[in-house]
């Protein structure tokens, strides 16, 4: 019998309308991801990585459409479901780690009670239930001091350490699928390792499937299983690692 992929995208066409005309940023991508598998997309800056992940989340801004193509998520389609049943995706069977940890953290809030904010959104705990496990997700990311570290604000942390909470945001509701969109962009070599030691250690330990965007070939390299070549909207190549 053959298994359904976690994740199928076919035909998938994302256009922008700007003042110069429309912009095909996406134009036919096709490709699945199975469950616990690892799947990189690489390709120059303005390739259409991110907006193909964006597409996925549905996380267009306002000039940007879906005209053609299905996502299929578990069989459902995601393109056709309203923001209400998005709602309930987002965040706990499909979740994104963004390039700049310093944007995706909001500066007036702990980083306790944004993790808890998540928790809360997608699963029933008393708020006792929501803090232990806010403080086993951060250990789990490896954040040391980490009860001590749930009162921080984000501005107390490095750069590294800022993306290991975004990334415990992300896991916290044992997401299906993690969407990493260049999430090492903004940091140094050694602090990039460590990230995709991280990821790596996810995708075993929780069997989560993990769509690694990047452009560093070298990353993907370390964490993927399976590689797509993006240029101008297109998948012009597609293959395992080691080819």
């Amino acid at each position: 019998m053959n298994k359904e992929p976690l994740l199928k995208v076919d035909n998938l066409k994302t256009h922008f309308n700007t003042a110069t005309g429309i912009v095909k940023a996406v134009d036919g991508v096709t490709f699945s991801l199975d469950s616990g598998q690892t799947l990189g997309i690489v390709g120059e800056s303005g390739c259409g990585k991110s907006v193909t992940s964006s597409s996925i989340m549905r996380l267009l801004p306002k000039n940007g459409h879906i005209v053609e193509g299905s996502i299929l998520f578990e069989g459902k389609d995601i393109v056709k479901l309203s923001q209400k049943e998005m709602l309930q995706i987002r965040g706990n069977d499909i979740s994104m780690i963004f390039q700049d940890p310093m944007t995706a953290l909001d500066p007036v809030y702990t980083i306790g009670s944004q993790i808890m904010e998540v928790i809360n959104a997608h699963q029933k705990m008393s708020k006792a239930e929501a803090k232990e496990y806010a403080v086993k997700v951060l250990k789990m990311v490896g954040i040391p001091e980490a009860e001590k570290r749930l009162k921080s604000y984000p501005h107390e942390f490095s750069g590294g350490m800022r993306q290991r909470v975004v990334i415990a945001i992300a896991i916290a509701c044992n997401p299906e699928i993690l969407i990493c969109d260049e999430p090492t962009t903004a940091l140094d070599v050694t602090v990039q390792a460590q990230i995709v030691k991280l990821l790596k250690r996810i995708n075993q330990k929780k069997g989560t499937a993990i769509l690694f965007i990047s452009h560093d070939l070298s990353l993907v390299r370390r964490l993927c299983s399976r590689v797509i070549v993006m240029k101008d909207g297109r998948i012009v190549e597609q293959g395992a690692m080691e080819d």
